[in-house]
């Protein structure tokens, strides 16, 4: 078959591993010729280009800036990045017939690419369903739920859920919240289609080497709670200051942040001002050496902005459960991820702002390593049952017939 998938992912290197390099290359390991279309942000200064390497069929477009950029420049980017994709995509792909359009939110802004192939070839079209915009922008007060961007973006957003055959979910509270604020849409057609990816070999916990916590000099005789990812205000990271403010309550324990995104300015003079002690914070790391320090790590933190009344469900679970990592999430109460965590025995959730239950768990976390090490067989076992790409996939194509 013949498959297109749009996505606002950064795909320079299909041999990353990710939720969605993985499920590229797993299409393509089944025979299908996949043809991604992925975007070129405008500060990388690269041209609109197309890479071919066996089943995959890759074009990178030029767009503006649409991640760490002011609101303006993302909104703009927004608005045109649909009438960008498809310029690029009847050029470079004009004499391929698609059997499966599938596209990832965000953004929301695919519809006219999506409907330009199903009208044209009546492809069958398929929403991966990541993010719940415009709803998640008003929950932590970006957007007013009544000014006019709102409603152009909720028109978008309705558009884009008519004009997909099936709709896939990250988890149930995601499938019910969408069914429920959007009662045109056929239950039929709504479906679970988790995070997943193609788990690395499992690993013993006892065995890691820990060298590469001391070439960034973070103790090695300390339990190391890491927060990797994002940190924007989707991540409520008012809470994650008083959790670091109020990190040696927490015994033996190191408290290790890496990431990116809008509010990592306001983390890092937060810290420079407190000089806290057991508290390390790094903008960017190699993937290699990251991946590294997710091995030697104790714990995975989450973090979400409390005030979410939409299910967010990150991919971050994922990627600690991939190295046996426990999990200790602090999030809204809508989302799911938390039953997930505890039904699994797992690790821990509580919701985002409760210091005091912070502190209890990461105490219980610290201190008892039996405990951790057994939860961190459990996320792995729950890895690979439920979140392992080459089973989910077939969620995907069995649409295909």
């Amino acid at each position: 078959m013949n498959i297109l998938f749009l996505t606002l992912s950064k795909m320079e290197n299909l041999n990353k591993r990710g939720i969605y390099t993985d499920l590229v290359r797993e299409l393509a390991n089944k025979g299908h010729q996949v043809y991604v279309v992925s975007p070129r942000e405008r500060r990388m200064n690269l041209p609109t280009e197309l890479y071919e390497e066996g089943n995959i069929h890759s074009l990178r477009v030029k767009i503006l800036n649409i991640t760490k950029c002011n609101f303006i420049e993302k909104g703009i980017s927004t608005l045109l990045i649909e009438w960008q994709y498809l310029w690029a995509a009847k050029k470079y792909f004009k004499n391929i017939e698609f059997d499966l359009v599938t596209y990832s939110t965000p953004p929301i802004t695919f519809e006219k690419v999506v409907k330009y192939f199903k009208e044209r070839q009546n492809s069958l079209t398929y929403l991966i369903l990541k993010d719940i915009f415009p709803q998640n922008a008003v929950d932590i007060g970006i957007m007013d739920k009544n000014s006019l961007l709102h409603k152009y973006f909720r028109h978008k957003e309705k558009k884009l859920y008519k004009i997909s055959d099936y709709i896939g979910c990250m988890s149930e509270a995601n499938k019910n919240f969408i069914l429920e604020h959007n009662s045109f849409i056929n239950k039929n057609k709504v479906e679970i289609f988790p995070n997943a990816i193609e788990p690395i070999e499992k690993l013993n916990k006892e065995e890691i080497s820990k060298d590469i916590l001391k070439r960034y000099n973070i103790p090695t005789d300390k339990t190391i709670f890491l927060y990797g990812g994002n940190l924007g205000k989707p991540q409520g990271i008012d809470f994650l200051l008083e959790v670091a403010e109020n990190f040696n309550k927490i015994e033996n324990a190191h408290l290790l942040i890496i990431g990116s995104g809008t509010e990592f300015k306001k983390i890092e003079n937060f810290l420079d001002e407190k000089n806290l002690d057991g508290v390390s914070l790094f903008s960017y790391l190699p993937k290699e050496e990251y991946d590294k320090i997710v091995e030697a790590a104790d714990v995975g933190l989450i973090f979400l902005d409390k005030r979410f009344t939409i299910p967010n469900f990150p991919s971050r679970l994922t990627a600690y459960m991939e190295y046996s990592l426990p999990i200790l999430a602090a999030t809204d109460s809508n989302t799911d991820i938390g039953d997930v965590i505890e039904d699994s025995n797992s690790g821990y959730w509580l919701e985002s702002g409760d210091l005091e239950t912070f502190i209890t768990k990461a105490n219980i976390l610290s201190t008892k390593k039996n405990l951790r090490l057994q939860m961190g067989v459990n996320a792995r076992n729950f890895l690979e049952e439920n979140y392992d790409i080459r089973d989910t996939v077939e969620i995907l194509t069995k649409h295909l017939g």
